[in-house]
């Protein structure tokens, strides 16, 4: 679905210069994602300027580390990173429809059809497409569902190991926690070189205790979770030189003294911090047999203080009464340093269950790959329990397309022009599946369309080792339903926004008074580089 070639620039509106330049630079950015998609995708390698290395078939990790200079691709991108934080997986799906949808769209525009019109005619098939797929989509019975194992082994890229983490983790946390929106089941995964794969419920905290002369173990666990530097409240420098600041020093250094014996009076033997730890706070709690973990990330002191139901507080709410203080404490069976991972595990706790899924690698080269290949499968996972499976390999938009052409009989005008693009963007994903097996695309296309047609199956596409035609669900190839809708409404909006440029200007430079402003140039002039 290359663009259509012209001879020469004279022959095409200077309206569209636009248009074909953001449209080069999107197929630029599907093209470098279209090779990973199916269960014989290959690997991207990317390499940064230090000459680190990175061998990944991740579509999201691909596009976020790519050197993108021009806008409508950096727009791609953006809405890439969209829907990894919405649904956790989906992107390539994503960024291959949104290339095959411009593709479309500008060579319609070239045949003469108006761009709004084309924009239209988009909207309406995409629309059409939601509602088809989100028909045909199957409900989860909930996490026991064998149906999760084979979402989580597909979009796990067919790794065994880490789609049993997966499901186990489901199972852990529960349906309510899963449909809760606040909650990312991809949040909990941890990988690590030299460790051993598994799932429970607790949390990790990637530090190890501020001294060592701590405890390694307490048990069981009352902890303070602090969101903030437990230090004394600070003084300005010039008010010391007077009498007056000296005192107010002392005084303010009594008070924490008194603060940190309070909590260590209400039996807290974990204190988990945001920033720094003041010395004479480490030795006594050292002392007093309370291991402290410091400068914590924001997301784990957040999964402490919910698996724990403590309450973060800032060092200021150290000056409550205890009976007050003690409100905002936690509770766990167990904390222990595990000195090998370098990192301390809180067990049992009293707050809201909380799965952490610990996935081994052999090499520290591959803990990134292996914890991105957990990430979206745990994704998967959750989507699939919130919003049923469809068909995987393909089969649900060669079907949906079907759909979409009965539509177009229904749409008056040029419209049906940009109908006709989003019938031909949903082949493209089974068309490169098979491509990229070693198949030729537009014979397999052709089977299946005829082979859905004459069986009245929905769900029938290509097995990528025989070249056969088979249905999806007996051979278990599924998608979640929200990550297949979201990257249809995603690639529509691509589409669409891109389809809108109409001019391309370079902006004046901006940075002060005196400077010299940029000059404002036609479409295709001065745009930035891919």
């Amino acid at each position: 679905m290359a663009l259509k070639q012209v001879a020469s620039g004279a022959e095409i509106d200077e309206k569209l210069a636009a248009l074909l330049t953001n449209a080069n630079a999107v197929r630029a950015i599907a093209s470098a994602v279209e090779g990973t998609i199916g269960p014989k995708g290959l690997n991207t390698l990317l390499v940064d300027r230090f000459g680190d290395v990175t061998i990944t078939n991740d579509g999201v990790t691909i596009l976020t580390k790519m050197d993108v200079n021009h806008p409508a691709a950096r727009m791609v991108i953006n809405v890439a990173r969209a829907q990894e934080q919405e649904v956790g997986d989906g992107t390539t799906t994503a960024t291959i429809m949104a290339g095959a949808l411009l593709t479309e769209g500008v060579n319609q525009a070239v045949r003469g059809v108006p761009v709004t019109r084309i924009i239209e005619g988009v909207k309406l098939g995409i629309r059409k497409a939601i509602e088809e797929v989100e028909a045909r989509s199957r409900p989860v019975s909930g996490v026991d569902d064998p149906v999760l194992r084979r979402v989580a082994y597909v979009s796990g890229r067919e790794q065994e190991d880490i789609a049993d983490l997966a499901v186990r983790a489901a199972a852990l946390v529960g349906r309510e926690k899963l449909l809760d929106r606040s909650f990312k089941l991809s949040d909990t995964v941890v990988a690590k070189a030299g460790a051993e794969n598994e799932v429970f419920l607790g949390v990790i905290v990637d530090k190890q205790r501020t001294n060592k002369e701590m405890p390694k173990e307490v048990a069981p666990v009352r902890v303070l979770v602090v969101d903030d530097a437990l230090e004394p409240e600070e003084i300005e420098e010039e008010a010391l030189g007077t009498e007056a600041g000296f005192n107010r020093y002392m005084q303010l250094q009594e008070e924490f003294r008194a603060n940190v014996r309070k909590v260590i009076s209400l039996g807290v033997n974990l204190v988990v911090v945001d920033r720094g730890v003041d010395e004479v706070a480490e030795e006594m709690f050292t002392d007093a047999g309370v291991m402290v973990l410091q400068r914590v990330s924001s997301r784990e002191l957040r999964q402490v203080a919910e698996h724990t139901g403590a309450r973060a507080v800032k060092r200021t709410a150290l000056r409550k009464e205890p009976a007050e203080l003690e409100k905002y404490l936690g509770a766990a069976d167990r904390a222990y340093e595990d000195e090998k991972l370098e990192h301390v595990r809180v067990l049992g706790g009293r707050g809201k269950p909380m799965a952490t899924i610990l996935v081994g690698a052999a090499t520290q080269e591959v803990v990134g790959e292996r914890e991105r290949i957990a990430k979206d499968a745990t994704s998967a996972v959750q989507a699939a329990v919130r919003g049923g499976v469809v068909a995987g390999g393909g089969a649900i938009e060669l079907a949906v397309s079907r759909e979409v052409e009965k539509l177009r009989a229904s749409v008056r005008g040029m419209a049906a022009y940009g109908v006709d693009c989003v019938a031909e963007a949903l082949k493209k994903p089974l068309s490169q599946i098979v491509a990229n097996a070693g198949f030729n695309p537009l014979e397999k296309v052709g089977d299946v369309m005829a082979a859905q047609v004459e069986r009245g199956s929905d769900s029938l596409a290509v097995d990528c080792d025989t070249g056969e035609v088979v249905d999806m669900y007996e051979a278990g190839v599924l998608d979640p339903t929200p990550v297949k809708t979201y990257a249809l409404r995603a690639a529509g909006e691509i589409a669409e926004a891109i389809l809108r440029i109409d001019t391309i200007i370079k902006k004046k430079d901006e940075g002060g008074p005196g400077q010299q402003g940029g000059e404002e140039g036609a479409a295709g002039e001065d745009e930035p580089d891919f």
